[in-house]
């Protein structure tokens, strides 16, 4: 790939795309800059990656053919404010945050820019995360597979309309936190049961892994999947009757709903 890649911020998510693209020779590190907060964090970034960065964001801005906005949500007002005239009009801007939409960077930009609205998750840091993409109508074919093979370089990539986008979060980029309460909880019953801590939390994240490996691989519905472990009056059974009385399934649904409205409220903060 020959374009440069730009990252305005430097944090773990940042840092997870930088090393993929890297490691999968997708980007070599001589095409890459960042800015961040601080020269430390600049520092620290610059001797792991090789790449270049600078504290002035628009200088990226202005360097950017691809430019990644890895910035908290609450920032993207004043970030957006102190660039928009720095980027070129053929670069493709990627957000990534819940809640921006096409009119808050056109509002922003004061003119219809080429985006691709992006939302990866945490296990990215490790190149096993999910990301989903939502490119506007002023990005071509060509430049949507160029996103698709950066975020590629850090899991699996999904496109999705820009309706589909607010239920990402819930589903995705915030799931995997639902996702460590269940092996936290699992593990605490472990322990509860004599098992030793670290001994408890291996078995119940690689059952989780194995779980999942299992939707993917296999295509089977999850019921199914689940029908195939329940014997009948065996302790598969006795433990998910438990877990129906205690509504595990409209929790978890409940949960995602949470999410979700919260993003809808994020996107009012943007308009105001």
């Amino acid at each position: 790939m020959e374009q440069t890649i730009g990252f305005i911020g430097s944090g773990n998510m940042a840092q997870a795309m930088m090393g993929g693209m890297i490691r999968s020779e997708l980007v070599p590190a001589s095409q890459i800059i960042a800015s961040a907060r601080t020269e430390a964090t600049l520092s620290r970034v610059a001797a792991q990656f090789g790449i270049q960065t600078n504290l002035n964001n628009r200088h990226v801005a202005r360097e950017a053919d691809i430019l990644i906005l890895a910035i908290k949500p609450h920032d993207y007002q004043t970030v957006l404010e102190e660039i928009k005239h720095d980027v070129s009009q053929e670069a493709i801007i990627i957000p990534i945050a819940p809640g921006i939409r096409f009119v808050d960077l056109q509002q922003a930009f004061e003119q219809e820019m080429k985006v691709v609205l992006a939302m990866p998750n945490t296990p990215s840091l490790i190149e096993a995360g999910m990301s989903a993409l939502c490119p506007n109508d002023k990005i071509s074919s060509h430049e949507l597979d160029l996103v698709m093979q950066l975020f590629g370089s850090i899991g699996e990539v999904d496109v999705l309309s820009e309706k589909q986008m607010e239920a990402v979060p819930a589903i995705s980029s915030s799931a995997p936190a639902y996702v460590y309460m269940m092996i936290e909880a699992m593990a605490d019953g472990g322990v509860a049961q004599g098992l030793g801590r670290e001994q408890a939390y291996r078995l119940a994240a690689q059952t989780v892994l194995g779980a999942a490996k299992m939707v993917l691989d296999t295509g089977k519905h999850p019921g199914e999947l689940k029908d195939n472990v329940t014997s009948p009056a065996g302790t598969t059974i006795a433990a998910v009757a438990t877990l129906e009385q205690s509504k595990f399934r409209g929790t978890i649904m409940a949960a995602m709903q949470s999410c979700t409205d919260r993003v809808m409220e994020m996107q009012i903060d943007y308009e105001d």
